[in-house]
């Protein structure tokens, strides 16, 4: 059966007047009394705009009336309208730009309040969001839904309702100067008009939310090649990406093809339909002069105001269509507005204070699917400036803890504690702010050595970030650079070594202070000799904190008060490096394998 149109119809329009009740508090804000003067100055220049334009036409009809009569003296009456008719065209100008320049304002201040409360919540989104969605479709959602929403404004506001004034006003005129014979053919052409316009403007919608998606699908394998230059490198993939990101462009210009020939179809709907009505109504005024009921100037009249109410209505396919997509784009951006928000501080929530740095998991289970638990009756705790690690298998859940730590996520069931509260019942940002992290990816912002160490700690003085860079041992490489603490690392950090990047980690952390740091695989991804220098670096800044280290390479966490480890999801072995191994379980194996495959290694040349 097919689609139920009507239904389908006063879905969507049900649809758009939500969207449109979301957007008015951003246009008409309580706390901002000046942008709402700002608005009502602007409707009151739409009006008197409005009223100028539609007397125009009997300054015109008046003017030219009088041309027709013999006598002389009426020359200087039909200039006066004249002049009546060109000052009065100029004032509609400064109306409309005095409108502009009122309302301006009150647009970018929508637009910026939208934009933040959106880029906001992506903040407040759970970790689980942000790694199923592409970074190049969300950031393209926002870029066109906060672009659209200017130009949605202008046509709604200064376009569709002046239009509507218009047409009302031109039917009173009508039948006062014509009767009904003229206003029943103009609404009849108005009419089919706008239904014509509307169907095939439906159709358009439907090619241009086709165009979002294959543009956005294009943008995000662009991205995502981009991000991944060096791995294209590594497998000589160049050829592949340019296919695949050719695939999407190709489809996304085939659809902008039939995009465009149906505004053509459009623009010949239209202009049939406005030349039918203009030549019937002139037609019908020449036969009222040929009568003599009518004047010369009755033709110069209809004439006019036809001109006049078919302006903008010759741009209403692009005004519907428009405000449609507008309308459309700030739903997929409300959308994200309204994502649930997977962790959440309860209600009065208070703040965590830091008495002793502890850290507990009871009885904690947690997986990120359903059916695939990670964690499984995990217990443990760390107490007040214990060095604990954390080893095991891939796979073993270690990362997972991390991220229960930093409550990116919350566990299915038991709790975590730190200083003896529950992490669910304190808020994210006190806990965040009380625990410090160097990541095995340390990833950079695309600023200078100085913004990413100061990024530890907002405020921080330059003699403070100096003294970060030296605890964390970079302080003399920085010194020795050309910029010093201004030199850019690039994107994500990649014009400085894995070293470096993880030394620049470690020194934002420090800045930070927290009393509680984990160390998440910081040196895995290193070598030998730069991981035994970043290691002596993190034994210094462990001093005198409680410290949680996660790690693959078990040479780097012998000296741990305690190591705890981990076999799919369970706490199996907990002691200190002497301990398990004289336990020969499973630590002691891992040991002697590590230790195997070293020995193995083929001595450097």
């Amino acid at each position: 059966m097919p689609p139920d149109l009507a239904q389908s119809d006063q879905t969507a329009r049900q649809a758009d007047w939500r969207t449109l009740k979301r957007f008015l508090p951003y246009l008409w804000p309580k706390d901002h009394p000046a942008l709402r003067t700002r608005i009502v100055v602007a409707m009151v220049m739409v009006l008197l705009a409005k009223a100028t334009t539609l007397l125009l036409p009997f300054a015109y009809k008046r003017a030219i009336d009088l041309m027709t009569t013999p006598a002389n003296e009426a020359a200087m009456v039909a200039l006066a309208f004249v002049m009546a008719y060109a000052l009065g065209r100029f004032a509609s100008v400064a109306f409309n730009n005095i409108r502009n320049i009122a309302f301006e304002r009150v647009g970018q201040d929508a637009t910026r309040t939208l934009a933040l409360d959106v880029f906001a919540q992506l903040h407040r989104l759970s970790l689980r969001f942000h790694l199923s969605r592409r970074t190049g479709e969300v950031t393209k959602t926002i870029e066109r839904g906060t672009k659209s929403i200017d130009t949605m404004l202008y046509f709604l506001l200064f376009n569709i309702a002046p239009t509507v004034i218009e047409l009302i006003a031109v039917g009173v005129i009508f039948y006062v100067n014509f009767g009904w014979t003229l206003v029943i053919a103009t609404a009849v052409a108005v009419v089919a008009y706008i239904l014509a316009t509307r169907w095939i403007t439906e159709w358009r919608t439907k090619l241009r939310m086709q165009m979002n998606s294959l543009d956005g699908q294009a943008l995000s394998r662009a991205v995502d090649s981009l991000l991944n230059y060096e791995t294209v490198k590594y497998f000589g993939a160049e050829h592949r990406e340019e296919e695949r990101y050719g695939r999407s462009a190709r489809a996304y210009a085939d659809a902008a093809v039939k995009s465009e020939n149906s505004l053509g179809l459009l623009n010949i709907v239209q202009g049939f339909i406005t030349n039918a009505l203009m030549a019937g109504a002139m037609g019908y005024t020449v036969w009222g002069w040929s009568q003599g009921r009518l004047s010369t100037g009755d033709l110069v009249l209809v004439n006019t105001y036809l001109t006049q109410l078919f302006r903008p209505l010759d741009l209403l396919g692009m005004v519907y269509r428009t405000v449609r997509q507008g309308l459309i784009d700030m739903a997929e951006m409300f959308a994200l507005v309204d994502t649930p928000v997977e962790v959440s501080d309860p209600p009065g929530a208070p703040a965590l204070i830091m008495r002793q740095p502890t850290v507990r998991f009871d009885n904690v289970r947690f997986g990120y699917e359903p059916d695939r638990e990670i964690l499984k009756s995990l217990s443990f705790r760390v107490e007040a400036g214990e060095r604990v690690a954390i080893v095991g298998p891939s796979g073993a859940g270690k990362s997972t803890i991390a991220r229960l730590l930093f409550r990116f996520y919350d566990p299915t069931s038991g709790r975590i504690l730190v200083s003896g509260k529950d992490l669910t019942s304190v808020t994210q940002e006190s806990l965040r702010s009380q625990i410090g992290v160097v990541p095995q990816d340390s990833v950079l912002f695309n600023d200078t050595i100085g913004y990413n160490i100061a990024y530890g700690r907002e405020g921080a003085t330059r003699s403070e970030i100096e003294a970060a860079a030296r605890g964390a041992a970079i302080a003399d490489f920085i010194e020795r650079l050309p910029d010093g603490y201004e030199t850019e690392v690039g994107e994500r950090g990649l014009k400085l070594s894995g070293g470096e990047k993880q030394r620049v980690a470690i020194a934002r952390t420090l800045l930070k202070n927290p009393p509680i740091i984990l160390f998440d695989e910081a040196t895995s991804a290193l070598d030998t000799r730069t991981e035994q220098e970043i290691m002596q670096t993190i034994r210094a800044v462990a001093r005198d904190r409680t410290t949680l280290t996660i790690a693959h390479r078990l040479s780097t966490v012998v000296d741990a008060d305690r190591i705890l480890v981990l076999d799919e999801g369970r706490l199996v072995e907990s002691g200190s490096h002497g301990e398990l191994l004289a336990h020969a379980g499973l630590y002691a194996e891992m040991w002697q394998r590590q230790a195997a495959d070293t020995a193995n290694e083929p001595e450097p040349v």
